[in-house]
């Protein structure tokens, strides 16, 4: 057992069981560290956060949103301050980045995602203050500035256009949002096939669409059946139903085009909801940039 692995046995011993053992050290990222451990109830996972902020967020998730998914998500069983930890249940069942299926248990997996994100956008009432769309223009206009050197011009008048027309949006309301929502944070069960979701250390009042981003710039380009299925309800078929933006009565930014010219909007100019998802997009894309840099 080397040092890492036994800094969260002791932590899990501390705060959760004594006679807790370890099974598995998982490779965590940007200084999160991760121990399976047996103990008197089952599995758990021990999870020691690299910063305050991530720690509080998790914590929170859990307390609060979870609940609502019930057997989809882990189960808080412990929390550390000092270090800043946790104790949670382990769930059964790989990442889907490391299954391999046919079209249609795929496809049955991410209409599972889609529910199950749904019911995590519900999982608390929605928050209109403060107005997420300004801050989030305002955040890109930074990032923008801090990108002019590894992005044309060309593409960051398009980027700085659909941010206007993202701040004439608000207030749209912040729902409780994952913000990690990837094939690797979506475990697929065994004999149940049954969709779980875990890892919520980033999870926070936010738009419900930057929840879309990372599956609609790295998932669905190549793979259009898997959107339409992560967006259909028991009982559609293959039918895709309204997606929220923001709250229940609202729809998928992807499906609100720019009205026609005869609806009362000037030609040529950009639909301000069916900017959301793509200044999403563009906003992680020069993130990434950054980070490489």
């Amino acid at each position: 057992m080397n040092d890492r692995s036994a800094g969260l046995l002791a932590i899990c011993r501390h705060v959760f069981d004594p006679d807790a053992q370890s099974v598995a050290l998982h490779p965590g990222h940007d200084g999160t560290a991760v121990l399976r451990a047996t103990t008197t109830v089952g599995e758990v996972t021990v999870k020691r956060h690299r910063a305050p902020e991530r720690h509080h967020q998790e914590v929170h998730a859990y307390r609060h949103w979870t609940p609502a998914l019930r057997d989809r998500a882990p189960q808080l069983l412990a929390v550390s301050d000092d270090p800043p930890a946790i104790v949670v249940t382990a769930l059964p069942g790989r990442p889907f980045a490391d299954c391999r299926l046919d079209a249609g248990r795929e496809a049955e997996a991410h209409r599972q995602a889609g529910q199950l994100l749904r019911m995590l956008h519900h999982a608390a009432p929605p928050r209109s203050e403060p107005d997420m769309t300004a801050w989030l223009a305002d955040r890109g206009e930074q990032w923008l500035t801090l990108a002019k050197t590894i992005l044309p011009a060309r593409r960051r008048a398009e980027i700085r256009e659909h941010l206007r027309a993202l701040a004439t949006l608000g207030p749209v309301s912040a729902v409780p949002c994952h913000l990690d929502y990837t094939p690797r944070n979506l475990l697929l069960g065994g004999t149940d096939r049954q969709v779980a979701v875990i890892d919520f250390e980033h999870a926070r009042y936010d738009l419900a669409a930057r929840d879309l981003v990372r599956l609609a710039t790295r998932t669905w380009p190549a793979r259009p059946d898997l959107r339409r299925a992560h967006r259909s309800r028991p009982g559609s078929g293959a039918r895709a139903v309204p997606w929220p933006l923001s709250g229940p009565d609202s729809t998928d930014p992807a499906e609100r085009r720019p009205p026609s010219p005869g609806a009362g909007v000037v030609p040529g100019k950009l639909s301000p909801v069916a900017s959301v998802r793509p200044t999403c997009r563009a906003l992680h894309s020069i993130r990434l940039k950054l980070a490489r840099l």
